[in-house]
């Protein structure tokens, strides 16, 4: 699985480097500024980007409008941005260009490898990998979302996180059936159609946080 790397922090670039080489991902290329990203994207076409949201030169957000401008030139391009700071803006702004895997992680996830690893195959099978701290952030500021039950509100936290029906059930001491339950009452009171398509579900209601 190709994957491009775009962190100024050199120990940090390295280090995502090497993890990454350890399980068989084949880094094709690394950058440490805004400028050489975009470039970077469009000739090597990976199969996944792991990208830091602040590049120099301004370390604003040069990472994320560089994502944002592949995405638009190669649709479906899936993108794992990495953050120092929860910033919602940052993520809707990226949960606003459709199609293909997308994941907004706190760079504190990145010491735990199951987690980020795990995160990195699911962005590039065109799921989602979103901090829970940024669905926090992101709920909070929806009002509508006061529709939902708080074990709702549970289940759609896991559901942005790209948890499956499953591990949803486990992590809350749930049944499946219940799981599937809540989903359906979740969606229709939120006016979006059921779907047994998990990524697409996701995809629905984080578009929905993201209105």
């Amino acid at each position: 699985m190709r994957v491009v790397i775009a962190e100024d922090h050199a120990l940090l670039r390295d280090g995502l480097t090497r993890l990454l080489g350890a399980f068989d991902f084949d880094v094709v290329a690394v950058v440490d500024n805004g400028p050489a990203l975009l470039p970077a994207l469009l000739e090597h076409r990976p199969d996944v980007a792991v990208l830091d949201v602040r590049l120099p030169p301004t370390f604003t957000d040069e990472g994320l409008q560089a994502a944002i401008a592949a995405r638009t030139r190669l649709p479906g391009l899936p993108v794992l941005m990495l953050s120092q700071h929860v910033e919602p803006l940052y993520a809707r702004e990226l949960l606003s260009t459709p199609h293909g895997g997308i994941g907004y992680l706190l760079k504190d996830r990145v010491a735990d490898v199951g987690d980020f690893v795990d995160a990195v195959h699911r962005v590039a099978g065109g799921g989602t990998a979103m901090d829970p701290e940024v669905i926090s952030r992101l709920v909070a500021r929806r009002e509508p979302l006061a529709v939902l039950t708080a074990r709702e509100r549970e289940v759609l936290g896991e559901m942005a996180q790209g948890r499956s029906n499953a591990a949803i059930a486990t992590n809350l001491g749930i049944t499946e059936k219940a799981v599937s339950k809540h989903i359906n009452n979740m969606l229709t009171k939120l006016d979006m159609p059921p779907s047994d398509d998990d990524n697409r579900r996701v995809l629905a209601v984080l578009a929905y946080l993201n209105a």
